[in-house]
């Protein structure tokens, strides 16, 4: 994570404090420095920076709002973070998470609904891990002191049903685990992303949002009581897939671990076409993150330390060798390696890439907050 501010200058601007002359300038130097960061955030227009007697004003102007909104949410964010067991520490981490990832991400989120007019449905793609979780509970505040609702959607609660996952499963006895492309009810996504996009603005209308519960079925999981909605400005639609698309057959020429048989081709090689009938669905989204480990790896083994965690509260958990053949099974459906260069590096128009990429560290923290398509 970028941190080049010193710690003291948001202490104050948290204690709302004026800042000096000094500070100020430090501040518009610091996003002006790393402007590939910040114009894929803020509603800025490249004319008006390209004229250097609006570029300070329009520099100034984002570190004014940026820093009232600070000092308003950080004691409401810190506090829900901690109530959920989310701990980021020291407080200089947070302050960066805050200046260069949540406010500006906030802010850019409601400059585009309001231009589009509508409900803005925002995808999100990353894996356990990667801060889907916290990311959800940051907008949540942000956006209500920002005037907009919030609506937080899982792939996962477009589930089929057990029992029609159970039939997918006779049939196809590759599909161990729910999850992979086919296991979802894609016309069900599709239903209630519409209903949510084409809801009139500013009026109130009774939506009913699917649930999905993993508690259920000895843990494979059902549809549970569904969320009634009467409103959303800003719909986060999540999943560890969303916004994937099909490769080319020729991506799988090689194998790549653990694709390793002619069976393993064979589920990779459905799984990718299985991900045509997902394009409707993503049709919905205005625009994608994506959060990416820096390497792919880490997966593995930040499920192995969530499942020692769960274990030393005194609950069941997986050993780790069963871990390994769990996250296995998800690399060979959509193996990172074949399908996130892709979206996180497009090498011409015609990739249909992120439009925000988010690199994470294995401590699970941004290193790297870039625009991709801004580089094609």
């Amino acid at each position: 994570m970028i941190e080049n501010i010193p710690i003291r200058i948001f202490e104050l601007i948290i204690q709302g404090d004026r800042l000096s002359s000094a500070d100020r300038e430090l501040l518009v130097g610091d996003i002006k420095k790393n402007s590939d960061c910040f114009l894929p955030f803020d509603a800025l227009s490249i004319e008006m920076i390209a004229d250097s007697n609006m570029a300070d004003e329009v520099f100034n102007d984002i570190v004014d709002r940026r820093s009232r909104l600070m000092a308003l949410v950080y004691p409401e964010i810190s506090q829900a973070l901690s109530c959920q067991n989310i701990l980021i520490s020291p407080h200089s981490v947070l302050f960066s998470l805050l200046w260069y990832y949540w406010l500006p991400l906030a802010q850019k989120l409601v400059f585009q609904q309001e231009k589009a007019g509508r409900t803005l449905i925002q995808g999100l793609l990353g894996g356990q891990g990667t801060g889907k979780t916290t990311l959800g509970y940051v907008l949540n505040i942000l956006l209500r002191h920002l005037g907009k609702t919030f609506l937080s959607i899982s792939l996962d609660d477009f589930y089929k049903t057990y029992t029609d996952r159970q039939k997918l499963r006779d049939h196809r006895p590759e599909i161990i685990w729910r999850g992979p492309p086919s296991t979802h009810d894609i016309d069900l996504g599709v239903k209630v992303l519409q209903k949510l996009r084409d809801r009139p603005p500013a009026h109130s209308q009774s939506i009913s949002i699917p649930r999905f519960d993993k508690s259920l079925h000895n843990g494979a999981g059902d549809r549970g009581e569904s969320e009634i909605s009467e409103n959303a400005d800003i719909v986060l639609f999540e999943g560890w897939f969303v916004g994937l698309r099909p490769l080319p057959v020729s991506a799988f020429r090689n194998f790549v671990p653990p694709i390793l048989s002619e069976r393993d081709l064979e589920f990779a090689l459905e799984c990718n076409a299985n991900l045509h009938n997902y394009l409707p669905l993503w049709d919905y989204l205005d625009s994608l993150i994506v959060l990416v480990p820096e390497d792919y790896t880490y997966s593995l083994q930040w499920r192995i330390e969530a499942e020692h965690k769960l274990i030393a509260t005194g609950k069941t958990g997986m050993s780790d060798r069963e871990i390994a053949h769990f996250v296995e099974y998800f690399w060979k459906a959509l193996h990172p390696e074949l399908f996130m260069p892709r979206i996180v590096t497009p090498t011409s128009s015609s990739d249909r890439g992120g439009d925000l990429v988010v690199k994470i560290s294995r401590s699970h923290m941004p290193t790297k907050i870039y625009s991709p398509k801004h580089r094609i």
